[in-house]
């Protein structure tokens, strides 16, 4: 077993943070700040782009219910919903995963970015992701 998070998940030695059928959550080894947790589908799906609908439902819903928590439990005044999909994202593990990290007002971290791509397409993107999506030129007429 290749995957860092399959082997935690079936070696069963994560810190648990809750474990359902499909989509789990533990902490991670280097935290971001106090209770940040990992979220990540129980069977292996690489990202993004090949997890099923109904996983990263299962998972966006415990990414909720987990911030919802982070602000009674740690009275956290905000969260940040951290992941990478792909070669050209950063993405550490290959295993779909979301951070979920507290924030708190004047906490001293910051998880925006502080640069810009240097990547340049021709056309307009927005345009392009429209035509992607099936949409034509309906998804501009609302602007």
């Amino acid at each position: 077993m290749d995957c860092t998070f399959c082997r935690l998940i079936h070696e069963d030695t994560a810190h648990w943070v809750v474990r359902e059928a499909e989509v789990c959550a533990f902490t991670p080894l280097n935290p971001l700040a106090p209770g940040h947790t990992l979220v990540v589908p129980t069977r292996h799906h690489t990202d993004l782009f090949d997890t099923p609908p109904d996983v990263l439902s299962a998972s966006m819903s415990l990414v909720q219910r987990l911030a919802a928590s982070m602000r009674t439990a740690l009275d956290a005044s905000g969260v940040n919903i951290l992941s990478a999909s792909g070669p050209g994202s950063e993405q550490s593990v290959p295993h779909l995963h979301f951070h979920v990290v507290p924030r708190w007002v004047g906490d001293g971290i910051s998880t925006w970015p502080t640069g810009r791509s240097r990547h340049h397409l021709t056309g307009d993107p927005a345009t392009r992701i429209a035509h992607a999506l099936g949409q034509g030129h309906e998804a501009h007429h609302g602007r």
